[in-house]
């Protein structure tokens, strides 16, 4: 289901292309024909900032989520043996089964809340899911369920049901991915299915700003 900004994508390509120890000659190699000590100097120090700034911020991240994984895996995780085979003629439209009730707020269109799923297609295969182990992952934040970054089987499919709940979703394709399809487990044309548990959004953790420096060297600004 999705995740991230420009900074992030600034952030990746950096630490893809630097190993420890090595952050003064990748600066220099790509100020190298500018010849400017003082950038490189500057962007250095812009760089070690941000690389220390992301990993407070991710450490913060997954503080929250094991919190949230101890809070919530016994109830989820019981659902982990759901996914199996179905035929995929057989879902012609959206439909709904709850197999948890919630007790928290109804989920609206503007509704404001993080999600823990699992889904799976025809052939029973998980291609996604927020089991790992024997814990959860962080789960998917919704902000805004009508503008979300989400399939339109989870906008229509998610309304109406309650915050702690648990919901099996069937898909058809048209509301799934369509004739694109996504991937090698979800073809062109294919219905899937979900299961998903809303939960009351903790407290969000603010994302480092990536310094103007940075921003200049990747063309972001």
């Amino acid at each position: 289901m999705a995740t991230s900004t420009a900074q992030r994508v600034g952030i990746w390509v950096i630490a893809g292309a630097m190993t420890i120890g090595t952050v003064a000659g990748f600066v220099a190699m790509i100020l190298a024909p500018q010849n400017e000590a003082t950038d490189q100097a500057k962007l250095k120090a812009a760089y070690e900032q941000y690389n220390k700034d992301m990993a407070d911020y991710q450490k913060k991240v997954d503080a929250q989520a094991k919190q949230l994984s101890k809070k919530y895996y016994a109830t989820f995780s019981k659902y982990n043996d759901e996914p199996a085979k179905f035929t995929a003629s057989v879902i012609k439209k959206l439909k709904t089964t709850d197999l948890k009730k919630g007790t928290g707020a109804e989920i609206k269109d503007d509704s404001s809340f993080s999600a823990y799923y699992i889904g799976w297609n025809p052939k029973g295969k998980i291609f996604d899911q927020s089991i790992s182990g024997k814990s959860l992952k962080a789960p998917f934040p919704i902000e805004d369920l009508q503008n979300a970054s989400v399939i339109e089987g989870w906008r229509e499919g998610l309304k109406g049901m309650k915050i702690g709940g648990i919901r099996l979703i069937e898909v058809p394709a048209d509301k799934a991915y369509g004739e694109s399809g996504q991937g090698e487990d979800i073809p062109a044309n294919t219905p899937l299915k979900f299961i998903v548990m809303p939960i009351t959004p903790d407290e969000k953790i603010p994302e480092p700003e990536m310094p103007k420096e940075l921003k200049k060297l990747y063309g972001i600004e």
